[in-house]
């Protein structure tokens, strides 16, 4: 049982060969500009941010690269496949941001977040190329961390294909509609962690997608996923900043709740004092 007010911080999460000292990942996209990311990823306090190959500007309009603002000694930059729709594309992008990440010698070089988009008005993943590329690139050596629908059945069977993380989406993409479909995350939890269903208690479930607001991230952990990726949640609030450090601290509140046990839901009350005892009266009074 844990006492200490001091240890009340997220333990390291294991995904391949990368230790993340959060459990919050953000991106870096939709910012008004490059200062506003830098604080907003500082107040996170996340440890690894995703950077979209493809259809990320690294120069803004002044000519500064995104890259110039992100310490490299802090995060550990992820590829996103973001803006690809087939699993050719995909697996192409994915070796694109290897070959930038090992110029950069960042620790990030052989992992991938893949994304195989269905088609540009839902965001929805395809789940045909998504299953198509995970296995072309664990097969070309890459730490596969797999967006993919709340679909528990596809989940576990990007799993089987070598995905080293699956990321099922809380809802549609820059949505803001938080975790649509709770049940399905908690099942996606069982089939892939629980042994009793043929998963294993260390493999990696991140949230991703859809999160709005810190109570979305709070719930995500309190449904026992291992950490939560975002973006719009915080690029696009009225104050990136300060919505960063909220969802830090929401973060923070759902992985310690859910690891807490919570108390049984009962039909009827329960009455925090018991019935039983006497009553002391003060003389006099």
């Amino acid at each position: 049982m844990t006492t200490a007010v001091e240890t009340f911080e997220a333990d390291t999460l294991q995904i391949g060969p990368c230790t993340l000292t959060s459990r919050l990942i953000a991106g870096t996209g939709k910012y008004p500009d490059h200062e506003t990311m830098q604080a907003a990823l500082a107040a996170s306090n996340c440890s690894a941010v995703t950077v979209a190959v493809r259809r990320e500007r690294l120069l803004d309009d002044q000519g500064r690269s995104l890259l110039d603002f992100l310490d490299l000694d802090r995060y550990t930059i992820l590829p996103n496949t973001a803006g690809c729709f087939s699993a050719e594309d995909a697996i192409r992008v994915s070796r694109l941001g290897r070959d930038l990440l090992e110029q950069l010698d960042n620790p990030g070089q052989h992992w991938v977040k893949l994304e195989v988009l269905g088609d540009k008005t839902t965001l929805l993943p395809d789940p045909v190329g998504t299953l198509e590329a995970c296995r072309e690139l664990v097969a070309d050596g890459f730490c596969v961390l797999c967006y993919t629908s709340d679909d528990p059945i596809m989940a576990t069977r990007l799993r089987d294909a070598g995905a080293a993380c699956v990321m099922p989406a809380g809802s549609p993409i820059g949505s803001g509609r938080g975790i649509a479909n709770p049940s399905a995350i908690h099942i996606i939890r069982q089939l892939l962690k629980d042994p009793e269903h043929g998963g294993d208690p260390d493999y990696p479930l991140i949230v991703d997608a859809g999160v709005g607001t810190p109570s979305d991230i709070t719930l995500a952990m309190e449904l026992g996923a291992d950490g939560v990726l975002l973006n719009t949640g915080i690029a696009h609030a009225q104050d990136p900043v300060r919505m960063a450090h909220a969802m830090r601290m929401a973060c923070l509140s759902g992985y310690h709740g859910y690891r807490s046990g919570r108390i049984p839901r009962r039909l009827y009350a329960s009455a925090s004092s018991p019935w039983e005892g006497t009553i002391s009266v003060i003389p006099g009074e």
